[in-house]
């Protein structure tokens, strides 16, 4: 080779070199005593280079412990309502929306593989300090909001298994208690607690399958909710349901979540094709473990929407006459004595389907209740962790941070759960809905910007496509979520007035979060000096490390 041959060639190796750097930029963090800092699962060479499936089996995990927040018991209750209000006719909002779902966890999946931390990790090398703050607190209302939604669901499953021996604020406790039950998994190690979710996910799927085979909605109906993507005859209230699904189904907490779940997994962040692979098969499994939640939702949907849909309170105590004498007295004490529609819940919903198929029907229904209520609080104390891990840079021993992130959940759900009545409790999931829905735009939008930004991703930076397409989808996420929102607020003068004082406050600080993705977008702006005093980070290329 020729002496300009050779210096062409190796001009190239440079230039990639410095195109890729980007991508192992922190490698530095394998040094912190954080989860997963160490021992990790190790994955398989293998001889071929095309797909494999002991790979994927090693990658297997971290999207099905994602999966758990689309079938939490807020999501169950949405998915109860969605047809006991419209039938089929929301099932492709479901579709839909899973689908979202999956795009946006495909990029929280990509930052944690590529730069080997997960979001709340980059938001705190990002942002200024005072920003850094608020989101931190914005997450962790999400992660409190749905942590109420999963214990409050779990006591009414202990409640109804109990045949209402245990008080609701019982049942509370006993989910407090089993915060040890994930520090005694975890001490064991993340597979076997892998294999823990995938068990509570297969009792999910028996319960719920078993009700939908026993109560047998028409598969045409069905099929045709689902890929028929128009709503006939819907009004306010569907419309409004179909919002409270997108709400529900996405939430902000569990792109933290999944972000940080993938760097249990041993990738060697220096080669691009590892990334690559790694990539592929966390985006294999996050498909197969949303259809699983999807076919799971599905059961639940159709389940109502062929008993419940329209029914009236009269309606549903005649069939419990015919049944039992006890399943009777428990329906009397659930539904009024009026012609009213229903007002579904979790609770109601169980007693519906005692009184229609025996009380069995109404004990499976209890117990696949509790798997998804157990399993989503363990998830949301690993989402927990991982915020305030992140966030405030601490390297505290597992078991303190545990018992203070479980502690700030735990303490308002019980009081909350000791002075409200179950219709109370009921109530009360649409309001945290509502106020994990609000929070959606500081896990969409930083997700969308560390990923896009260029310096952060190397080769792996989001294409323009990926760009629009995700932007798009987080401003309609968004634009809907604050709909539902604004619809969910009565009139109560006082109550308006607290709302447009937070309004103005939340307005003001999405606008700059959406700011400082735009500015992520490329790197001319960063030498800037108003944008580098109020909006970016810089980063130290020589040293590799953050400059304060």
């Amino acid at each position: 080779m020729t002496a300009g041959g050779q210096e062409k060639c190796d001009d190239k190796e440079a230039s990639q070199k410095k195109n890729y750097k980007a991508s192992y930029y922190y490698e530095h963090n394998g040094d912190l005593e954080t989860y997963f800092s160490s021992g990790k699962i190790e994955i398989p060479e293998t001889e071929s280079t095309g797909f494999s499936f002991r790979k994927l089996w090693a990658f297997t995990g971290p999207g099905f412990l994602m999966s758990i927040a689309y079938l939490d018991p807020g999501n169950i209750e949405s998915d109860l309502q969605s047809g006991v209000i419209a039938q089929y006719r929301l099932l492709w909002v479901l579709f839909a929306s899973t689908i979202l779902g999956f795009v946006m966890q495909c990029l929280a999946a990509k930052l944690g593989v590529v730069t080997g931390l997960h979001l709340a990790e980059m938001c705190h090398r990002q942002y200024k300090k005072f920003p850094r703050i608020l989101l931190w607190l914005m997450i962790e209302i999400a992660v409190i909001g749905s942590d109420m939604q999963e214990v409050i669901g779990t006591a009414i499953a202990i409640y109804m298994l109990s045949n209402k021996l245990i008080p609701l604020w019982g049942g509370c406790l006993i989910t407090i208690i089993d915060t040890f039950t994930f520090l005694f998994l975890d001490k064991y190690g993340l597979r076997k607690l892998e294999l823990f979710f995938c068990f509570l996910i297969g009792v999910m799927g028996i319960t719920f399958g078993y009700e939908y085979v026993v109560s047998a909605p028409p598969s045409a109906e069905v099929t045709k909710g689902l890929f028929y993507p128009v709503c006939h005859n819907c009004d306010s209230e569907i419309l409004l349901q179909a919002v409270g699904v997108v709400g529900a189904v996405i939430m902000p907490h569990n792109l933290y979540l999944h972000s940080a779940l993938v760097k249990s997994r041993n990738v060697d962040r220096k080669k691009p094709e590892k990334i690559s692979e790694a990539n592929l098969y966390f985006a294999i499994e996050s498909a197969i473990a949303l259809l699983v939640s999807l076919v799971i939702n599905i059961f639940v949907v159709g389940v109502f929407a062929f008993g419940m849909y329209e029914k009236t309170n009269n309606e549903l105590l005649e069939v419990c006459r015919n049944q039992s004498e006890k399943m009777f007295n428990i329906a009397k004490d659930t539904f009024d004595a009026n012609d009213e529609v229903v007002d579904a819940d979790i609770y109601k919903g169980g007693v519906f389907l005692g009184c229609t198929y025996t009380m069995a029907a109404m004990i499976i229904w209890a117990i696949g209740i509790l798997a998804a209520g157990q399993s989503s609080t363990m998830t949301g104390t690993y989402a927990g962790q991982f915020s305030m891990e992140g966030f405030l840079n601490l390297q505290w021993p597992k078991w303190k941070r545990v018992l203070f992130t479980r502690s700030i959940a735990m303490v308002p759900t019980f009081f909350t759960a000791f002075f409200s009545t179950l219709d109370q409790l009921s109530t009360l999931n649409d309001l945290l809905n509502a106020i994990m829905s609000l929070q959606l735009p500081f896990a969409l939008i930083p997700t969308i910007a560390f990923t896009s930004n260029p310096q952060l991703m190397g080769k792996f930076v989001n294409g323009i496509a990926y760009k629009v397409v995700s932007i798009l989808l987080a401003v309609t996420i968004i634009a809907i979520n604050v709909f539902f929102v604004i619809s969910e607020i009565g009139e109560n003068i006082i109550v308006l007035v607290l709302v447009y004082i937070y309004a103005i406050f939340y307005i003001i600080f999405v606008a700059y979060v959406t700011l400082h993705m735009v500015l992520s977008f490329g790197d001319k702006y960063y030498h800037i000096g108003w944008v580098q005093k109020y909006f970016i980070v810089p980063l130290d290329e020589n040293n590799r490390q953050y400059i304060s």
